[in-house]
């Protein structure tokens, strides 16, 4: 008999990976306020008593609770809403899931740390920024200081969903190429590690059946920079020879992007790496992957020079 998972907040980019990732072996309840997807139901994980009853009533054999608001500029202008969003009700999902004695999984950032580090492993100590940032901690506060089984994995620049649910930095790029733009503004001074959602949910997936509960840094492999990420992403595309970059220093989109961000985002992830259950792959073969099975229908259609490179 299948083991059940039920998954809280699977209508974004994350949540389509774990759906395709986990629906073969498990039987899957996923849910969200966002009805999305045809194997998606409603939930609001805000409200308690409706959270509690749903999952109680499927009476699953895991809790994933991966929604959260990840527009830091809106958590900023909207703080009630993102605390109630990405910590009470993570204080609802470890409430349910010790009532159930059944392990959580929760999705935390790279964003909890200050940036004056150039690197962070498992056990630095964060120091969030911004609201975005803090309500995220203290999510992974709670779970860390109350769940009795738990996963708590940390993402970096996450890149996944395609054009549909990437809102990310990869899907923006994109979107100004197939506009036409060949003059790239991209700051200089924001470093961090890429994270394709579809190796993260094979790693966490394999962090389940070993039941190796605790607190783990899941990001690609190979550090990098927003420049570095770009210039890859229009090489893949087959767009060097016409598109420049400009360097920019965050001040340049500081109208657009006034929430406070860590300098340094790079995350290392050393007790998977201990542990020898890092199976995370390097950042430029997963965007390369993410980019011929989530995008080459999308960029034929819109940019025609693309496919010869795309297929190949």
């Amino acid at each position: 008999m299948k083991k059940k998972i039920y998954i809280a907040g699977a209508g974004g980019m994350l949540g389509e990976a774990f759906h395709s990732v986990f629906k073969e072996e498990y039987e899957l309840k996923c849910t969200d306020k966002d009805v999305n997807e045809n194997w998606l139901s409603f939930l609001d994980f805000r409200e308690f008593e409706q959270y509690k009853k749903d999952v109680t009533d499927f009476n699953p054999d895991y809790l994933f609770h991966l929604g959260a608001y990840t527009d830091l500029e809106y958590c900023e202008l909207n703080q009630d809403d993102t605390y109630l969003t990405n910590t009470t009700s993570v204080e609802n999902a470890v409430y349910i899931a010790n009532q159930l004695n059944i392990p959580l999984l929760y999705i935390s950032t790279a964003g909890i740390f200050d940036g004056k580090k150039e690197f962070y492993d498992d056990w630095d100590e964060p120091n969030p920024l911004g609201h975005y940032a803090r309500s995220k901690y203290m999510g992974e506060r709670y779970v860390r200081e109350n769940a009795k089984r738990y996963i708590i994995c940390r993402a970096g620049w996450m890149m996944g969903g395609g054009p549909k649910k990437d809102k990310k930095f990869i899907n923006k790029l994109i979107k100004q190429l197939v506009k036409g733009t060949r003059e790239l503004h991209v700051v200089n001074d924001k470093d961090g590690t890429p994270t394709f959602t579809v190796d993260f949910a094979k790693n966490v997936k394999l962090l389940f059946e070993k039941e190796y509960w605790g607190l783990y840094n899941l990001v690609c492999n190979g550090e990098t920079s927003r420049r570095e990420v770009a210039e890859e992403l229009v090489n893949i595309l087959g767009l060097s020879e016409e598109v420049t970059f400009k360097e920019v220093s965050s001040d340049y989109f500081k109208d657009t992007y006034f929430a406070p961000r860590p300098t340094s985002e790079r995350l290392i992830n050393k007790k998977l790496t201990l542990r020898d259950l890092n199976i995370m792959r390097d950042w430029k073969v997963a965007l390369r992957e993410y980019i011929d099975n989530y995008y080459a229908e999308y960029l034929e259609e819109n940019l025609p020079a693309t496919k010869e490179i795309i297929s190949l």
